[in-house]
């Protein structure tokens, strides 16, 4: 069961959504707009496991509203929208979001959706006391989960991480498109290619002068050299 923050300005959509996620057995509580959803969370920043928040309301905007949660809470967040642009998509992820659904969406995949992000977002226990690996200036610490680049740390999204990860483990090796999506993101996957595209330009955005390493391999995939 997962305590759950609906925030969307049109009723009609909290009211499918709270059907669907009780039906299910989890718990809902409703906002009208960001600055509602901001409020909430700021009193009660650890009463949800999950925010599934609009882009355009009125008042306050979904993506201000994330930034703001975002500077006291961690709470894995799926963005609504019913624009599809990747521009919005990488704004997004860029904030921290878990995932983006463009509106119509089916309210059963949404709901597999939230068991995905949320059994990705549950915490590892059985890890090595350290394991670490170098690359140039580029290091990448597993066990820690940080990254830095020259010596400074680098805050990478979740997914970033989780990619950078598999590369590195992988170096050399040329990985399919398929096998990043099931190995990565697992057989609850539920997006499309661009969903990778996407990740993988926000991770060489974040790897500056390091993301030389990450080569793409035409038609095939891509392939961590290092």
């Amino acid at each position: 069961m997962y305590r759950i923050l609906v925030v969307d300005d049109e009723e009609k959509i909290r009211a499918l959504i709270r059907k669907y996620a009780e039906f299910e057995g989890h718990t809902v509580r409703e906002a009208a707009d960001g600055m509602e959803a901001v409020h909430i969370c700021r009193e009660h920043p650890d009463d949800f496991d999950m925010i599934i928040m609009d882009v355009m309301m009125p008042e306050l905007d979904g993506f201000s509203a994330v930034r703001e949660i975002r500077k006291y809470s961690a709470t894995p967040v799926l963005m609504l929208s019913a624009r599809g642009e990747e521009y919005d998509k990488i704004h997004g992820f860029e904030l921290g979001i878990d995932d983006y659904v463009v509106k119509p969406f089916s309210p059963k995949e949404l709901m597999m959706r939230i068991n995905a992000i949320m059994k990705r977002a549950k915490p590892t226990v059985d890890q090595p006391k350290k394991d670490q690996v170098s690359f140039e200036g580029l290091n990448i610490d597993f066990t820690g989960r940080i990254v830095t680049i020259d010596g400074e740390k680098v805050d990478l999204s979740p997914k970033e991480y989780d990619l950078l990860f598999y590369f590195a483990k992988n170096r050399n090796i040329a990985l399919t498109r398929e096998n990043l999506i099931t190995n990565v993101w697992g057989y609850d996957f539920y997006g499309d290619d661009r969903t990778l595209d996407t990740h993988i330009k926000l991770l060489r955005k974040s790897l500056k002068q390091y993301s030389k390493f990450i080569v793409t391999l035409r038609g095939v995939g891509y392939r961590f050299e290092a």
